[in-house]
């Protein structure tokens, strides 16, 4: 008898639960807000051959688990439009340019910390800094492949570690992201530059080697043209 032994046919199997087990899980976005700036501008995620941490970061706050149940919190991506996607610079927006490319099914990021009882996992927010991007397709590292310039949107899901292994699956429209393997929208590049604090060090030592330049009055003008491509090296220093 055939079957399906892909990440997404097994995740799809609900099984079937005893009556009384059921709890309202709940899993909350952290940094929702920051999550909704980039969002407004059009998210973009840098990813590298040798793969690359994504920012922000995607955290999470999870609530309504069995405290003494153990749990697996994994997350995985989803390409949501199978769609290649270019950036216009005359209308300051990204636009469809066909279908995209083929799609390998995506691998899944397990926390480091699973599995473990869920009065762990509802102690503290629970971060996935660690997983890392990659637009190599041969990668052996464990990355998440993803192709430049499709869209794609997190999934977080929460597995009970029972007989049923029952999966939760949660996601959110905030965190949909752009791959790409350079900054195309200047504004993400500088809001991340402002939000990064990785990047704080970069800013303060611009800021004084610009105060000694011998800048000419006919050249300032330019600069807020210019500033992107120094903010852009910046936000491709974050590993």
């Amino acid at each position: 008898m055939n079957r399906s032994f892909s990440i997404d046919s097994i995740l799809a199997r609900k099984p079937k639960r005893k009556i009384g087990e059921d709890r309202l899980i709940r899993v909350f976005l952290q940094s929702a807000n920051l999550w909704r700036r980039f969002h407004s501008l059009g998210t973009e995620m840098i990813v590298t051959k040798s793969g690359r941490r994504m920012f922000p970061t995607l955290s999470v706050i999870i609530a309504g688990l069995d405290p003494v149940k153990n749990y697996v919190v994994m997350v995985d991506l989803e390409c949501i439009e199978l769609k290649r996607f270019r950036y216009s610079f005359h209308q300051s927006k990204w636009i469809s340019t066909g279908p995209g490319e083929s799609e390998l099914p995506s691998r899944m990021f397990v926390h480091s910390d699973s599995p473990a009882r869920g009065a762990h996992w509802m102690r503290s927010p629970v971060s996935f800094d660690k997983m890392k991007l990659t637009n190599n397709q041969l990668d052996n590292n464990g990355h998440i492949i993803v192709n430049s310039m499709h869209k794609y949107r997190p999934r977080v899901h929460v597995i009970e570690q029972d007989e049923a292994k029952t999966r939760h699956t949660f996601s959110f429209e905030e965190t949909e992201f752009i791959a790409v393997t350079a900054y195309q929208n200047h504004r993400i590049t500088s809001l991340k530059i402002e939000s990064n604090p990785f990047a704080k060090g970069f800013r303060e030592c611009e800021v004084q080697d610009m105060a000694h330049l011998q800048v000419p009055a006919n050249f300032q003008s330019v600069l807020p043209f210019i500033f992107p491509y120094f903010a852009n090296l910046a936000a491709n220093a974050e590993q």
